[in-house]
């Protein structure tokens, strides 16, 4: 496969990116954005095209540094961190069928049973500080020394993921009537949790955007009811984009599932910025675009499992057609509908992010 868009000199440009996503101006070029890649394809990534060429292994900052050339490549304007929590949840585990398998299998959470189901277990949980000087040595580092034409986008906001995964979401569900004050008692935990999070965040410079990362829907509706959604979740992620607002940065929202009961809301009053995570059984970020696109930014949207089982002359033929519609105006970035799975075929990824690049010229 010919790579001529990623062969070309790629320039950073962090502006450019908020800009868009602001919708302020037509953008330049097509910006790109991803929730992450997986460690094995950011692994295949370095391999195939010796991202870590001129770097040391023995030097302290080798992981940085090359992270830094992988976000380059891949046509990023921006690296990604998040302040380590530290919270530990139940999981399980099962063997990893993916191409770029993991040694150790693959992680799910136990939707069942976590660390907080009783008032008993609240009491003596833990609560990390998001301010330790452990959990900030990658936000201090890439402080000093992130090229210029990049920025930091800070990963937070986990409201109804971690009140789910801390009781489990069948303990959850029922707690929601036979312990309300439990969840209300843990929801304004993590309130506090991540506002004091996202008040470190904001205290660096190069922090130029804040990402929530919150999965609230299945299929067809959303984890829990409207009214529990508005009593316990919003209320953290509306007060996340009103501190981002107040520092003149854009607040962006990930979010698995059918949000469409509440994307009135959450453009206002909770006033995200932009969405992210698209699903084809669900919705077509380019129908999103039209109906919501000049209040609300759209990113990625090229579907997880569409990039799975086409072919090129399909993953190109489908990028061009979505920029067709998402780019005109600003308000878009290109990306996949939910994160650079290590089950993505590499060259399907890279033939998306190709066609990006050549877009347009």
């Amino acid at each position: 496969m010919t790579y001529r868009g990623l062969s070309e000199k790629f320039q950073p440009d962090a502006e450019g990116l908020v800009d868009t996503i602001l919708r302020r101006r037509e953008p330049k070029r097509v910006h790109f954005i991803e929730i992450y890649h997986d460690f094995e394809i950011a692994e295949a990534l370095a391999a195939r095209f010796d991202l870590a060429k001129g770097l040391r292994p023995d030097d302290p900052d080798f992981r940085l540094k090359r992270y830094i050339a992988i976000q380059r490549f891949s046509g990023f304007d921006y690296v990604g961190t998040h302040v380590n929590t530290g919270l530990q949840f139940a999981k399980q585990v099962t063997e990893d069928t993916a191409g770029l398998k993991r040694s150790g299998g693959r992680t799910f959470q136990d939707e069942h049973v976590g660390p907080i189901r009783t008032w008993a277990d609240f009491e003596k949980f833990q609560w990390p500080d998001p301010a330790q000087p452990e959990a900030l040595k990658d936000l201090e580092w890439f402080e000093k020394n992130l090229p210029d034409d990049m920025c930091v986008i800070g990963m937070t906001g986990h409201f109804f993921e971690y009140l789910s995964w801390l009781m489990g979401y069948e303990t959850l569900c029922f707690a929601l009537y036979e312990q309300r004050d439990l969840v209300d008692a843990i929801a304004r935990r993590l309130e506090q949790l991540f506002t004091r999070a996202a008040e470190v965040f904001l205290q660096f410079n190069r922090v130029r955007i804040l990402w929530g990362t919150d999965d609230m829907g299945f299929k067809t509706g959303l984890m829990i009811s409207r009214k529990d959604m508005q009593a316990l979740v919003f209320p953290g992620h509306t007060r996340l984009a009103r501190m981002c607002h107040e520092a003149g940065r854009p607040y962006l929202l990930h979010a698995c599932g059918n949000l469409n009961q509440v994307y009135d809301e959450l453009i206002d009053p909770v006033r995200i910025d932009a969405k992210h995570s698209f699903e084809d059984t669900i919705e077509d970020v380019c129908d999103v675009k039209r109906k919501y696109g000049k209040r609300l930014s759209l990113l990625g949207g090229i579907d997880v499992d569409f990039l799975c089982r086409s072919d090129e002359a399909a993953i190109r033929e489908r990028t061009r057609r979505t920029l067709d519609v998402c780019q005109p105006g600003g308000g878009y970035c290109l990306g996949t509908g939910n994160s650079v799975a290590n089950y993505i075929p590499l060259d399907n990824y890279l033939a998306m992010v190709d066609e990006g690049r050549l877009y347009g010229k």
